[in-house]
């Protein structure tokens, strides 16, 4: 097994250059990239991967993820290194562990993040350190601004006091010192919907004065309400000065590109992360309930169906709910699938639409939402059908702007997740650059350079002498996403081999067992380190 300081040619491929893809070779050593060059030869003590007919990449950031708790596993690994993704970005949509000591968004995340299997508190600096030297894909997080409230507001629907706006921009601090790359926000969870622009443009001056960035599952549900989102994100710009990045967009392409276009006019240009699939996923209580009824570990909604009236109340408000949304409509109930559901006597209704689970079970949708709902605790997944699917060729001038980043927000908790997680950086590989739709190095900045930059993540996310060699070599034409939503974990072809830090962590489409991934911290990330297994 190669250790941190071993050299490795990967020899015989193409990198990419400003026209396009050029043949070179890469040298390897001390856990960086030392050459690029043709007729380079390998050191005594090399290690030589033949990479003809393939390209070597910048390793892929998956700029919104949420695998910080699941990293540790094989199968999650093999699902991010057959992407090329050597860097994931968590603490997304305002939910992680840090600060406190994990188990509120151990409860209110399950279904999405999975419970953290080694965190146990001391803030972002102690979440950071579980990554070191531990799994083969490195780890950057962000501070929860909904962790932040909960911490020190709870999940109370009212303003916080000057008292606790200061005290929430202490931990802010903190995180920062600690190593966060920013601030994230999830303005439509519980209780990240609570807090108002003011006071999230108070906390965004802490990530202002550390050069942090801040960013944001924007309050209104996309879609439809994607500019009432954007003008939220934009006043807070413009009261705190911060750099502002938008999670996981979605909507008509022309809406969003002219939204982000005429906001960049005024002054205010925001990046944004985005996935090349139509369909969304989410939490089910989010999706269905008034938010008086979500708050994360109570037993609210148990509560409120435990009489008839009750239960035709809360009906009615999921009926009215629903109905009002611009995604969803009458029909609902056959574009909501069930992804994650734990509850022992449901498991047979994942991968099935809530009309046919209802069906199945004889009797209604909403009936049968509100059951799964109080069964789980709230910890329910679904992915959501929008209207009208985007193919590729609808994507592409959304994913071609100069502004997007890849972001999977894959989940990988449950039997039957979003294809997403497992797919995103491989379909954009083979879906639009085989396609012509985006050219290689559109490709290598969109899924690595400009999130490298814009986030601060050090001196990776290009093939060049003296940055952190974190290299995928992808074969042109077989690179591929293989997950659907009908086998939606099936992990994706056409990268057999990644470098982590300049160590082999996939050999031809298998972990090698090495772990030298780290936890990185803005501004300061740490040497390549520990290899070993883990």
């Amino acid at each position: 097994m190669p250790d941190a300081g071993a050299a490795v040619l990967l020899r015989g491929g193409s990198v990419v250059g400003p026209d396009g893809l050029h043949r070179a070779d890469v040298l390897v050593d001390g856990g960086r990239v030392t050459a690029v060059d043709t007729g380079l030869h390998a050191p005594d003590h090399a290690s030589t991967i033949d990479c003809g007919g393939r390209v070597v990449l910048a390793g892929a950031v998956d700029a919104h993820a949420h695998a910080g708790s699941r990293v540790f596993d094989e199968d999650v690994q093999l699902a991010l290194l057959r992407q090329g993704v050597t860097t994931i970005v968590t603490g997304q949509d305002g939910v992680g562990p840090a600060p406190g000591d994990g188990t509120w968004a151990d409860r209110y995340f399950a279904a999405i993040d999975g419970p953290h299997p080694r965190y146990r508190g001391d803030g972002i600096a102690g979440l950071l350190a579980t990554y070191d030297g531990t799994t083969p894909v490195n780890v950057a997080t962000l501070v929860p601004a909904g962790t932040v409230r909960h911490e020190v507001v709870g999940d109370e629907d009212r303003p916080a006091t000057a008292e606790e706006t200061a005290a929430m921009r202490a931990l802010v601090r903190r995180g920062l010192a600690d190593g966060a790359l920013g601030l994230a926000s999830g303005l439509d969870y519980v209780p990240g919907l609570y807090a108002d622009t003011a006071e999230l443009a108070a906390l965004c001056r802490e990530v202002t004065a550390a050069d942090g960035i801040y960013v944001s599952h924007v309050r209104g549900g996309y879609e439809a309400n994607l500019r009432e989102g954007l003008d939220e994100v934009a006043a807070i710009v413009r009261a705190s000065g911060v750099r502002a990045h938008v999670s996981h967009l979605h909507a008509p392409v022309d809406t969003a590109l002219g939204a982000l276009d005429d906001l960049a006019a005024h002054g205010v240009a925001l990046t944004f992360d985005a996935y090349p699939y139509s369909r969304g996923c989410t939490i089910l209580s989010m999706l269905l309930l008034p938010a008086a009824l979500a708050r994360p570990g109570t037993d609210d909604l148990a509560l409120a169906v435990a009489d008839a009236d009750g239960r035709a109340r809360v009906r009615a408000a999921v009926l009215e709910r629903v109905t009002a949304r611009p995604d969803l409509g009458p029909g609902w109930a056959d574009q909501v699938t069930l992804s994650h559901v734990p509850s022992p006597a449901h498991h047979d209704l994942q991968g099935r639409t809530l009309t046919e689970a209802a069906a199945l079970l004889r009797t209604e949708p909403v009936e049968l939402a509100i059951d799964l709902l109080v069964a789980a605790a709230l910890q329910v997944t679904a992915i959501m059908r929008v209207p009208h699917p985007r193919s590729p060729a609808d994507l592409a001038p959304l994913v071609r702007h100069p502004s997007h980043t890849a972001g999977s927000d894959g989940i990988h908790v449950g039997t039957h997740p979003h294809p997403r997680a497992s797919g995103t950086v491989a379909r954009y590989l083979g879906d639009f650059v085989r396609a012509g739709l985006l050219t290689w190095p559109e490709a290598q900045r969109h899924l690595s350079t400009t999130a490298v930059e814009h986030l601060r993540l050090g001196d990776r996310g290009a093939v060049r002498a003296g940055a952190v060699a974190d290299l995928a070599v992808v074969d042109p034409e077989r690179v591929a996403a293989r997950s659907t939503y009908d086998d939606p974990t099936a992990t994706a072809a056409g990268t057999d081999d990644v470098l982590v830090a300049g160590v082999p962590v996939l050999r031809h489409g298998e972990l090698t067992g090495a772990t030298p991934g780290a936890g990185i911290r803005r501004g300061n990330p740490p040497a390549p380190r520990g290899v070993g297994p883990a």
